[in-house]
C-alpha cells in the first residue's frame, strides 16, 4: 500500500506514515517499492514478528497516555503521587509488554481472516 493509501485508512498523514515505515523499514520489516505499483510491503515471517518487536522498532513509544507528571518537580503533593503510581504503572508496562511479546502478527493475520470470513458470511 502506498503511504497515501495507508494514511487515509489510519485517518493520519502520509508524511506521519512514511516515518513510521522507515523505522520499521530500518528494523527490516517492510520495504518499499518505488513506482506507480509501488508501495510498503511487509518484508518479515509474520510468524517471527511479534507486537513487541514492532514496539521496538519503532523506540518504545509510551504505553500510557497517563503517567507520572514532572510539571512541578518541587511539589510536593506531586512527588507524594507519582511515588504512589510508579510501582502500578511499572508493574502495568511490564504485563502489556510480555502480551505483546506473545501476539505475532501471523496471530492478527488469522483473526482478522476470521472476522472477514463471518462479516461475509452473515452478509450473504
Amino acid at each position: 500500500m502506498t503511504s497515501e493509501a495507508l494514511g487515509q485508512c489510519l485517518g493520519t498523514n502520509p508524511v506521519v506514515v512514511r516515518r513510521t515505515m522507515g523505522l520499521l523499514r530500518e528494523a527490516g520489516l517492510v520495504r518499499a517499492a518505488r513506482g506507480h505499483a509501488g508501495g510498503w510491503q511487509i518484508a518479515a515471517d509474520l510468524e517471527t514478528v511479534s507486537l513487541r518487536r514492532l514496539h521496538a522498532a519503532l523506540g518504545e513509544p509510551a504505553i500510557f497516555a497517563i503517567g507520572n507528571r514532572h510539571e512541578t518537580p518541587d511539589c510536593l503533593v506531586e512527588q507524594s503521587v507519582n511515588a504512589a503510581l510508579e510501582g502500578a504503572f511499572a508493574e502495568a508496562e511490564a504485563l502489556l509488554l510480555a502480551r505483546f511479546a506473545d501476539v505475532t502478527l501471523a496471530d492478527l493475520a488469522r483473526d482478522f481472516a476470521r472476522r472477514h470470513a463471518q462479516r461475509r458470511a452473515a452478509q450473504e
